[in-house]
């Protein structure tokens, strides 16, 4: 079964997948490789090439381009050139946006990128949004913790990851976060980058939302 890929334009394989071959997606492949180390990088492809498999497996509609640059650029606030004082999914979400509008993307597809990044840690939300961010997660989270691991076949993944290796990918992701919770330990407190902070950074400690509630200035 093929999906019905709403994206114009002409196509590549690349590592065994069928991908958009656009300027669009050039720009953000050429984006993300300028700004991420390698093993980010590499995770991000393969975030994406299990993305489009995963969405042609199911054969419904989506756009390919769309897909493609949020699974690109989904973890852009970790790199450098994007650090800043808010949580690293919206910073990433709000590169990706300059980056979209300065490629001429329209504000709709636009607000779908910003939307499957931002939300790309929280699959419980992004799982119900739109097709595109729904795969985007789906992608991101086979390659992150091994979830769907089972809806892709073991030769098919096996390509990618020769593709693209891991190169310590748990080892380097967790020193990312972790930098993030020494850095800006303000934002990582409402989200999974908290579990990092307190297993492995000295003095972390994130403010309990029980200990807020209960202190709220009202009587009751």
């Amino acid at each position: 079964m093929t999906s019905s890929n709403t994206t114009v334009g002409s196509s590549r394989l690349l590592a065994g997948v069928t991908v958009p071959d656009t300027e669009l997606v050039a720009a953000a492949i050429g984006f993300a490789r300028e700004h991420s180390d390698e093993y980010l990088f590499n995770h991000v492809m393969r975030s994406w090439l299990f993305a489009t498999l995963i969405a042609q497996k199911k054969g419904e509609p989506f756009d390919a381009e769309v897909l493609a640059v949020s699974a690109l650029l989904h973890d852009i606030g970790l790199t450098r050139a994007v650090d800043g004082p808010l949580r690293f999914e919206v910073e990433g979400a709000n590169a990706a946006r300059t980056f979209a509008r300065g490629q001429g993307v329209d504000e709709r597809r636009t607000q779908l990128i910003w939307d499957s990044i931002a939300l790309n840690s929280t699959p419980s939300i992004c799982l119900h949004k739109e097709a595109e961010a729904a795969l985007c997660v789906m992608g991101v989270a086979l390659d992150w913790g091994g979830w769907g691991y089972d809806s892709l076949g073991a030769e098919e993944i096996a390509r990618i990851v020769a593709a693209y290796p891991r190169l310590q990918m748990k080892q380097r992701f967790t020193q990312a976060v972790c930098g993030i919770c020494e850095r800006h330990p303000d934002t990582t407190y409402d989200n999974f980058a908290r579990d990092f902070g307190e297993r492995y950074v000295p003095g972390y400690r994130a403010p309990s939302m029980v200990d807020a509630l209960l202190a709220a200035p009202f009587e009751e």
